[in-house]
């Protein structure tokens, strides 16, 4: 499912305008985009944790030439489902 068609299926089930569906899927979306810039994490109960992993430096090998490349340190969103999501899956 892309965001098109999330929009559509959203918005077909709330009952409310694909324009209106559309503008506060983008709202909710930006806010969690904020709070993952600044290192918060957002957790909606029943659905699932999104937050900020730290990787760290490390060693890697080039898998074209086997030469041993640095890898920088860096940032990672990440999505933790929740236990209602995780079994409603099952």
């Amino acid at each position: 499912m892309n965001k098109t068609e999330f929009v559509d299926a959203v918005a077909k089930s709330a009952g409310v305008t694909k324009a209106d569906t559309t503008k506060v899927v983008a709202a909710a979306l930006e806010v969690v985009t904020k709070a993952l810039k600044k290192g918060e994490a957002v957790q909606i109960t029943g659905f699932g944790t999104f937050d900020v992993v730290k990787r760290a430096a490390r060693k890697g090998r080039n898998p074209a030439t086997g030469k041993e490349i640095k890898i920088a340190a860096s940032k990672a969103p990440r999505f933790k489902a929740g236990k209602v999501l995780k079994d409603s899956v099952k």
